[in-house]
């Protein structure tokens, strides 16, 4: 019965939607103090908040960063929004969210950049915010 009690509570602080996806524990200050930690996959992404965005299409595999191509997912953000979240501050605060990048950084380390963009982003200079977390292990 108490580990019954104990899955359900963990099940219940766990967003929703996002059960099945890698969990990212928030490390920058923008990261933490308006994402909070995120669950990711190709599908969609889920806030601490339980916000969400869903995602329409992978749209690019590479991604220029400082000039540099790498590696990376970039998504088309099927119903573009900029989602209230941490402490009322927005994703982006610069207009509705169209895409979203995910890239590796150094030493266990992720980006997560997002655009308002009309056309797909080709670089990490296009960006309206940047956050970066812990991967998952």
């Amino acid at each position: 019965m108490c580990s019954l009690l104990l899955l359900s509570t963990v099940a219940a602080a766990t967003p929703a939607l996002a059960q099945e996806a890698d969990h990212y524990t928030a490390v920058s200050n923008t990261a933490m103090s308006v994402t909070g930690d995120i669950w990711l996959d190709d599908f969609s992404i889920t806030f601490e908040n339980d916000e969400s965005l869903n995602f329409s299409a992978l749209v690019a595999d590479h991604f220029q960063v400082g000039g540099r191509n790498v590696p990376a997912s970039v998504y088309r953000v099927k119903n573009p929004a900029d989602p209230e979240l941490q402490n009322g501050n927005q994703l982006c605060g610069n207009g509705d969210v169209t895409y979203v990048a995910n890239w590796a950084l150094s030493d266990g380390m992720s980006a997560i950049a997002v655009f308002t963009g009309k056309r797909a982003p080709k670089g990490d200079d296009e960006m309206c915010a940047l956050y970066t977390y812990q991967d998952p292990e």
